[in-house]
């Protein structure tokens, strides 16, 4: 990611189960906020984690031909974390467990002031599915995600679910509904709006 010193970064992490190049409707909801996030001047870079190859585990580095350290390195990096997930049987991806679980690291990390190393970055969500499970994925993703140091704005979520017991995806429909667009521009905006209050009074060292 590149810009200015005072331009914010983000860093888009896509927990679908699919490989690249196969189609991704969390993709679509990412763009979504990464465009949103542009009309801001966040600078911003999707990661299809699961091309990643990161390993099971929770430390930072789990050796040889593991994926997360250089994924990490961009999360700390950018003020804005999006973590985009489907959902599946209700809950988030198997990979959006196995980001958090690598996270959880973060625990015993401090910065250069003593503090928890991801302290003072936001982190919103992204989810997508053909059932109603939104809300329950992103309970999971917030909980996860403060307890190892990000903030969560208000309506800190863009979604999209199909018909309950549909086959529709969202990247099957020809245009995106006007109220996922809408959600996503007030999630980037929330998100944008606490970052800046963070990189100019970040929370206090112990």
């Amino acid at each position: 990611m590149s810009g200015p010193p005072n331009t914010l970064r983000a860093v888009a992490l896509n927990c679908t189960l699919k490989r690249s190049p196969a189609p991704s409707s969390t993709d679509v909801v990412l763009g979504l906020l990464v465009d949103a996030l542009k009309a801001h001047d966040v600078d911003t870079e999707v990661i299809r984690v699961v091309d990643r190859g990161v390993a099971v585990g929770v430390t930072s580095d789990e050796g040889d031909g593991d994926g997360w350290p250089a994924i990490r390195s961009k999360v700390l990096d950018a003020q804005i974390l999006v973590m985009g997930s489907p959902i599946w049987l209700g809950n988030p991806s198997s990979v959006a467990r196995n980001v958090l679980e690598r996270m959880d690291a973060f625990l015993g990390e401090e910065d250069d002031q003593g503090r928890p190393i991801a302290y003072d970055r936001v982190a919103v969500v992204a989810t997508v599915g053909n059932e109603d499970g939104a809300h329950n994925v992103a309970a999971q993703l917030y909980q996860g995600l403060v307890d190892v140091g990000f903030t969560i704005p208000p309506n800190a979520q863009a979604y999209w679910v199909g018909e309950a017991m549909g086959s529709v995806d969202l990247n099957d429909l020809d245009e995106v509904p006007e109220k996922v667009r809408s959600t996503a521009t007030d999630v980037a905006r929330n998100a944008v709006h606490l970052a800046q209050l963070l990189r100019h009074a970040g929370y206090p060292a112990s």
